[in-house]
């Protein structure tokens, strides 16, 4: 499609109405105001798909953009507007995916909520002390990441105030991130997890075996919940033990790209089992017919008397058994997706469980023949004459071999 073309479907997709500076999506129906304030082009959901409703919003929402418009002139902007504005761009930005805007969002509230009356403060009279009063308490109640985020969007928020001149310095720009700290992870050994697993499906629900299945898919494959929701029967092939993993339709996996992991032998006979439960199945049918349980897993859980694990975790219970088994790290970061050559695998699933470890320490020797319980002792080739000291006799070098 050339360009012209191009611009020529975009511009169907608008149809204008008989009031100025209202404009219909065609796609859904709905009216959208369109208008300049000194100069910059607004564009606004009306959110109605009724004409007269839309028309008394416009009045309504133009003395508003005009007043906020008046007050940055002179020199006044509340915080809540800059952080509205920041989000509004980075809701546009293509490079995001919708995952991380609606995280925005939840960070955005998260931060109203930790600092009450944040939203309708003027930016100017937000001072460095008071920043640094809100990261003492937010970073006690919240994880490493959490905070780093929330602190990122509250930087940006205030240089969009920087940019606008409505002040000239970021108060938040002098606080630290804080290091992350990676979850200890405590997983299962192996009698705990099938226990854990068949208290799960003994659970008494219709929905106890397929919430099974969905913990035994996730433990053998490696996957996340999302992309394992998303594995297709036509992305199993039983003749090469390998199946596709494609994740979203549209993102497709964090990295966006597909990747292929072989079947481990529990896996084959759950997909075996499975298909056989199912039978006929379709290949564009889903191979898991659930696709989150962690109630499930919360309550047979507390009945095994073992840490709570997330469907997270069981990626890394995939990972630390297949590197505790043997597989080297390289290998085991490609079936999980990562490109960085195994460094982050090193760095998350590197550990290894107590009584792996202690079992691996009987393996390391340093002696040139570890069947030896004791030592032998043997006489030096080369003997030192005796040497009477004290009423003594020196005796002869030893050597321990």
């Amino acid at each position: 499609m050339t360009k012209s073309e191009r611009q020529i479907a975009k511009k169907n997709l608008w149809e204008t109405t008989r009031y100025a500076n209202l404009f219909r999506y065609v796609p859904s129906g709905m009216i959208f105001a369109r208008f300049k304030i000194r100069g910059k082009q607004v564009r606004k959901s009306l959110k109605t798909a009724n004409l007269e409703l839309a028309k008394n919003k416009l009045a309504e929402m133009e003395r508003n953009e005009r007043a906020i418009a008046h007050e940055r002139r002179r020199g006044k902007m509340l915080f809540g507007e800059a952080m509205d504005e920041l989000l509004r761009s980075r809701k546009c930005d293509p490079t995001l995916k919708p995952s991380t805007k609606a995280y925005d969002d939840q960070r955005t509230k998260a931060l109203y909520e930790s600092w009450p009356g944040l939203k309708d403060m003027d930016v100017r009279r937000i001072g460095k002390e008071a920043c640094e009063c809100w990261s003492e308490r937010f970073a006690e109640a919240y994880a490493s990441t959490t905070y780093n985020h929330t602190l990122a969007l509250m930087r940006h928020a205030f240089e969009v105030a920087v940019e606008r001149g409505v002040r000239y310095d970021n108060p938040a720009k002098s606080l630290k991130r804080q290091a992350d700290r990676p979850k200890k992870l405590v997983l299962p050994t192996c009698s705990q997890f099938d226990a854990f697993v068949r208290e799960i499906e003994l659970g008494g629900s219709g929905k106890s075996q397929p919430c099974a299945d969905l913990v035994r898919f996730l433990a053998y494959s490696g996957c996340r919940k999302g992309e394992a929701a998303n594995v297709l029967w036509e992305d199993v092939n039983f003749e090469n033990g390998t199946f596709l993993v494609c994740g979203d339709p549209e993102l497709r996996t964090k990295n966006g790209e597909f990747r292929i992991v072989p079947m481990l032998p529990e896996m084959r006979s759950l997909l075996v089992r499975l298909k056989a439960a199912n039978h006929p199945v379709k290949p564009q049918d889903h191979v898991m017919t659930f696709g989150e349980c962690q109630k499930a897993m919360d309550r047979a859980a507390r009945l095994v008397g073992m840490n709570r694990i997330t469907h997270h975790d069981l990626r890394h219970l995939f990972a630390t058994r297949c590197i505790e088994c043997g597989v080297d790290v390289l290998t085991v970061s490609r079936w999980l997706g990562h490109k960085d050559g195994g460094a982050l695998a090193m760095r998350t699933y590197g550990h290894l469980r107590d009584e792996h470890s202690q079992e691996m320490a009987q393996k390391v020797f340093f002696s040139e023949n570890p069947s030896a319980k004791k030592p032998k002792v043997t006489q030096s080739r080369q003997v030192r004459p005796a040497i009477r000291h004290q009423g003594f006799a020196s005796k002869p070098n030893l050597r321990i071999v």
